[in-house]
């Protein structure tokens, strides 16, 4: 029955994947799009024979290959990879049987997207061993300090051992190291045990530069004419290349019962040839595929937009669930730490107006000038979006380690101060994420680390300290070389959490006052979050003091704070005080009321 369960979880149309190896009736399935080959064979288990072409540049095999059986795929020049490997073993692809697993909680439908308090983890540096079946025992850590979803950064196959998982190259396939399709599955099951929601982070805007297949197989897979940051564009108008990712996001969301997912750099993800662009298709397809489950989709996008996730009729979400507002991280960051170098030179004036209208509308940015991108206009308006639009957050894997020494906001911002910020991220309505160990106020850092090797390494290295030579503290040549090298192990290990750091006293109290606030969220804020159609007004917003007030369903949640030493402290608002801080926060004050009819 589990096995029956997850192939018809999949899709409503019962469409088999376009690429890949995929069990079917009377053996295995072969199909690969290598329109560049003039014929193709395939390998199983060291016996090649020929594939069929099936026209447009396909290739297809049915053979009878058992799960777990390596192949790979031939081409005149030599073997290759398949770009759509569920799994990988040395330099075979790995035939998986997604049906096989017995599924302990196949009843789990998700939660409300009211209810997400996130975490994002990178699996490598989460537990001392790094891999999937040794997070499943750290799960219940996160359930304790008020974490309701589980957001992991990419894992899929990337070369080397070590890397944040972002230049990925086979798509489909878990990363080896962290583990098997069955870990990582089982620690999804594990995860809804415990009543967690799991998402899964994915990169379709490009991907990583080394050990590639789809250029020998499919040139025309890319625009070598266009670039994103990180390396060709994608031609994402061909129904071939359409297919790889939309069937990629299905995959993981019905054969690893992931609950949603977060698209990474979705402004990097450019498609104007196509009649509907492919940030529209994929939530469209998503939502038809599952209409019984709670599916979370998240976007990153710099553009500031919100037509990803605009709202029907009734306020239903029909596309995308919610935006990463780095809007709000970067005013937050200039008030904690006072740095205004960089982006932060975009949010260091008028920053407490800036932070009341992230607060409150969403982003800051709504078609003004930015300074940082030469004064083009950036961003439309979302103060109509509903709270539950934006996800916020003070730190995470980009806001931290990419930071020349990756250092967290523990070591960069008073304590009191951070733990007001604290309370208003976690108490306001937007979705708050955490990242790993900020529950307990870690105070390790994460540095941005990979495995390369050769001239590639040395690139990276030497472009990484160039990244910083624009900041004043690193205008010497001396100075950025103490910048950590991405390619050193210790760069990787000390990036570990120090899950020791947890039960020491710093670590139990910031662990008691963050729970403390996610119990009075849970409590009081989430009842009116599903029904608030709208973002809030702006009462106050003043040399360190701040005002907000949101209307919800069925009451007003209001705000008034002092982020600065000295002056008054603020009147309590209009309603029932639900938190107010105490000695944890003091010199600074922060009150959060509800009104209720």
């Amino acid at each position: 029955m589990a096995g029956t369960l997850a192939r018809d979880a999949r899709r409503t149309d019962d469409r088999r994947m376009a690429w890949g190896a995929e069990l079917v009736e009377g053996g295995t399935s072969f199909r690969i799009w290598a329109p560049a080959a003039r014929r193709m064979a395939l390998e199983i288990d060291g016996e090649r024979r020929p594939m069929q072409a099936a026209g447009g540049g396909w290739f297809e095999a049915l053979r009878p290959a058992a799960p777990g059986a390596g192949y790979r795929f031939h081409l005149d020049d030599g073997p290759v990879l398949d770009p759509a490997a569920r799994a990988v073993r040395g330099d075979l692809a790995i035939v998986d049987d997604p049906g096989a697993f017995r599924w302990r909680h196949a009843e789990w439908r998700g939660r409300p997207w009211a209810e997400a308090v996130i975490e994002e983890i990178h699996v490598g540096t989460f537990t001392a061993a790094g891999t999937f079946r040794a997070a499943i025992e750290r799960l219940p850590a996160l359930v304790e300090a008020g974490t309701t979803a589980v957001e992991l950064m990419p894992v899929v196959q990337f070369p080397g051992m070590r890397g944040w998982g972002y230049d990925g190259v086979l798509l489909y396939a878990p990363h080896a190291v962290y583990g098997t399709p069955d870990d990582l599955r089982a620690l999804v099951d594990a995860a809804h045990g415990l009543g967690l929601m799991m998402i899964l982070d994915v990169v379709y805007n490009h991907f990583g530069p080394e050990e590639n297949p789809l250029p020998r197989l499919a040139p025309e897979f890319f625009h070598p004419e266009r670039h994103t940051p990180w390396g060709a564009s994608i031609a994402y108008e061909r129904p071939e290349v359409r297919r790889f990712f939309i069937d990629n996001a299905l995959m993981w969301l019905a054969d690893y019962r992931f609950d949603g997912l977060r698209f990474d750099a979705a402004d990097q993800i450019v498609d104007a040839e196509s009649e509907e662009e492919i940030t529209l298709e994929l939530p469209r397809a998503i939502r038809a595929a599952f209409p019984g489950r709670e599916i979370h989709l998240m976007t990153e996008d710099n553009r500031n937009v919100t037509h990803l996730q605009a709202r029907g009729s009734a306020g239903q979400v029909e596309l995308h669930t919610a935006e990463w507002n780095d809007d709000l991280h970067h005013v937050a960051h200039v008030i904690a730490t006072g740095e205004a170098e960089g982006y932060y030179a975009d949010f260091a004036d008028d920053r407490w107006a800036r932070y009341a209208r992230a607060l409150a509308e969403g982003f800051v940015y709504q078609g003004e000038a930015s300074r940082s991108r030469d004064g083009a206009p950036r961003g439309e308006p979302s103060g109509g979006m509903p709270p539950l639009a934006f996800v916020d957050f003070l730190q995470n894997h980009d806001q931290v380690g990419n930071r020349a020494f990756g250092e967290r906001l523990t070591a960069l911002a008073p304590a009191p101060l951070l733990k007001a910020l604290t309370a208003i991220l976690l108490l306001g309505p937007h979705v708050p994420l955490r990242f790993m160990g900020e529950a307990w106020g870690e105070r390790r850092p994460f540095v941005f680390f990979t495995d390369l090797k050769g001239d590639l390494a040395e690139a990276v290295r030497e472009g990484r300290r160039r990244e910083f030579a624009g900041f004043a503290a690193f205008k010497g040549a001396d100075a950025r070389d103490h910048i950590p090298d991405p390619n050193d192990p210790g760069s990787f290990e000390a990036s570990k959490l120090d899950w020791a750091a947890r039960e020491r006293p710093v670590g139990r109290a910031w662990l008691d006052f963050t729970r403390g606030l996610l119990a009075v969220r849970a409590r009081e804020v989430v009842p009116h979050l599903a029904g608030a159609r709208a973002g809030g007004s702006i009462v106050e917003a003043t040399e360190g003091r701040i005002g907000v007030d949101w209307p919800l369903d069925g009451a007003v949640l209001r705000l008034r704070a002092r982020l600065t030493v000295g002056g008054d402290d603020p009147a309590p608002p209009p309603g029932r005080v639900i938190w107010a801080g105490g000695e944890e926060i003091a010199p600074y004050a922060v009150v959060f009321a509800l009104e209720t009819p």
